[in-house]
């Protein structure tokens, strides 16, 4: 299949015939590394750090702050300005957002603002060239790695490849467009949002007994599960020793903090070694499996119900707790469910504490 009409091929891909690629050194007025002065938790000036670029905007959370008026002078943004992240771990350096003039702020020195010239290149057009797969490959091109961090200096920041359609105004739609699609998505976050408060609320009101549903009435028992469960045998695997392929499948606590869902079918999961697997309990549908370590004290209490596991044989992995509960006390899909609850989850993490 031939090329299109109208388009040429370039180092960025295919382009139409009337833009150019250009290096970013070409476009910009001036590059400079930010305030290397000591931030504190409260200010008058939030200073923005290479955690709050995320996807092309500013994130206003987590910020630290500066009374400094030299530092304020010399590095307060102004609206259009472009940040790139120059240092952070490889798969996130090179992030870059734009400054659209929402706060008063001055930027950290692991930022480097970008200011454009105004008739070659429209800042918002650049914001979402930088966050391409093209900008990215780049990115990797011309990294360099020092005590576990990249680092992209403001030299190599001006060797990026830029597709430059012929009129700023074009740019301008461009940004524009794509603007409105972020826009669009925000509501969509937004109201996905809602409906998931919408949830744990009504979950809270279910799982409480505080609302009802038709059809059912009397009183409910308080039952310590302790009193009606068995714990399995599960092996202490590190993801190594695991198969892309096995005939029995391993649930690690990763798959676990993973999971969006409160309940998990097993036929996707990496496989173990038979010869490992052969001591260890298979799971059937109804186990509820809890990861016995995070992060974070939240992350303990996080569980799944297996279910649809069919002929498939699973086990339970590392840092997990596999419990099959009598099912005359808690009936299959509501087990998934007890993590949501919050004298559950409160006893859970009480006993997680330290």
């Amino acid at each position: 299949m031939g090329m299109r009409h109208g388009y040429k091929n370039s180092e960025v891909g295919i382009i139409p015939d009337d833009w150019e690629v250009a290096r970013l050194g070409t476009l910009i007025r001036s590059t400079e590394y930010g305030s290397s002065y000591p931030s504190k938790p409260r200010g008058a000036v939030p200073v923005l750090r290479m955690g709050n670029l995320q996807g092309g905007r500013i994130d206003w959370s987590d910020l630290v702050f500066t009374d400094n008026e030299l530092e304020i002078q010399r590095y307060e943004l102004r609206r259009g300005d472009v940040l790139f992240n120059r240092t952070n771990t490889i798969e996130l350096v090179g992030k870059t957002s734009i400054y659209e003039g929402e706060h008063r702020a001055i930027f950290a020195g692991y930022l480097i603002r970008v200011v454009t010239l105004p008739d070659r290149l429209d800042p918002r057009f650049l914001a979402y060239v930088m966050n391409t797969p093209v900008a990215r490959r780049h990115g990797m091109q011309v990294l360099s790695v020092a005590v576990g961090q990249a680092n992209i200096n403001a030299e190599k920041l001006k060797t990026y490849p830029i597709p430059n359609p012929p009129s700023v105004e074009e740019q301008r739609a461009i940004a524009t467009a794509l603007s409105d699609v972020d826009a669009l998505l925000d509501g969509l976050d937004r109201l996905i949002a809602k409906k998931r408060d919408l949830k744990q609320a009504t979950m809270q009101q279910l799982l409480t007994g505080q609302t009802r549903l038709p059809g059912f009435s009397g009183e409910w028992e308080v039952k310590r599960l302790g009193d009606y469960v068995t714990f399995l045998r599960n092996g202490v695997n590190s993801r190594a020793e695991l198969l892309l392929e096995g005939r029995v499948k391993y649930l690690h606590y990763g798959d676990i903090h993973a999971s969006m869902d409160a309940f998990l079918s097993p036929h996707t999961l990496p496989g173990l070694p038979d010869a490992k697997a052969a001591r260890l309990d298979r799971l059937r549908d109804g186990d509820v499996i809890f990861a016995d370590a995070s992060e974070d004290i939240a992350g303990v209490c996080k569980s799944v119900e297996l279910r649809d596991a069919g002929d498939t044989e699973a086990v339970s992995g590392l840092h997990t707790i596999a419990a099959r509960f009598d099912k005359t006390v808690l009936a299959d899909g509501f087990k998934g469910f007890l993590q949501h609850s919050p004298s559950f989850a409160t006893h859970l993490r009480r006993l997680a504490a330290g």
